[in-house]
């Protein structure tokens, strides 16, 4: 885990999650790298008349001063942080800034009282999260004795789970997390017999792993719904982290035949980490 990217809008949800980043990064030995986008509009940007000009330096002070309060905090104390302004408000470029870095997670913080309703409708961090091509966690609340020991993996062992599988599985290595895989079999969910799921499981494994040797790790629970099986089961288990899969510029996964990640996400109270498909 080099390297941490952490959105900000100077908000305290954004603060959640610099704080929450702060923690890996002291763990991991990481460096963090701190973005704002100065949203600045095109007018300003591409104008050629010095007031424009003037309007544009402004900003970018503004932004530069309000950094240096933003980041004066004792949690950041002794780390290493870079931080980046960047002029522009596409927030598919944080994907590119993360690219360009070599960065290894994203950090966002959530904003709503509902979780992170506002994911789902039209964020800035649904946005990142629909362009990201490395894991995104979202932060729903400050951090408190923050820390990752066991993490949930919903999984329904299709072919198209491989992919963020794999992920998910190199992600909670590097964060020395133990990945509980989850299948939920339930009346809305395309409920199959204990055969079928044994050979579904064992399939997908052969194909991910090419063996067995994560069999152990599989839990199969039956709930009323497969999002309450899965917030459940973390429960159950006390994990750390609920992790899931996204479909990328069709926002939040239908992984499970609806709309299940989304659920998942606004009504967790723990981190989210996402995967893309």
């Amino acid at each position: 885990m080099k390297r941490i990217i952490v959105p900000i809008d100077f908000s305290e949800h954004s603060e959640f999650a610099l704080e929450a980043a702060s923690n890996i990064a002291r763990k991991y030995d990481s460096e963090l790298i701190v973005l704002h986008m100065l949203e600045l509009s095109n007018a300003i940007l591409t104008a050629g008349s010095a007031s424009l000009n003037e309007e544009a330096v402004f900003y970018l002070k503004l932004a530069e001063q309000k950094f240096e309060t933003f980041l004066d905090k004792p949690y950041l104390e002794g780390l290493n942080i870079t931080p980046i302004v960047k002029h522009f408000k596409v927030f598919s470029e944080v994907n590119e800034v993360a690219n360009e870095h070599n960065v290894n997670l994203i950090v966002m913080g959530s904003h709503g009282a509902s979780g992170i309703k506002e994911v789902l409708i039209g964020s800035n961090t649904e946005k990142v999260v629909r362009h990201s091509d490395i894991p995104v966690l979202v932060i729903k609340h400050n951090p408190i004795l923050f820390d990752f020991e066991n993490g949930v993996f919903a999984c329904d062992f299709s072919d198209d789970a491989v992919a963020p599988y794999l992920k998910a599985k190199a992600t909670f290595n590097k964060l020395n997390a133990k990945m509980h895989l989850v299948y939920v079999n339930s009346p809305d969910g395309n409920f199959r017999s204990s055969s079928e799921i044994d050979k579904r499981v064992a399939n997908f494994l052969k194909k991910a792993d090419g063996d067995l040797r994560h069999l152990n790790d599989v839990n199969v629970v039956s709930d009323y719904s497969i999002e309450k099986g899965i917030l459940n089961f973390a429960n159950v288990i006390g994990a750390d982290v609920i992790s899931v899969a996204t479909h990328g510029r069709k926002g939040l996964a239908h992984f499970f035949e609806g709309s299940i990640s989304e659920d998942i996400a606004n009504h967790s109270t723990l981190p989210v980490m996402t995967f893309k498909i």
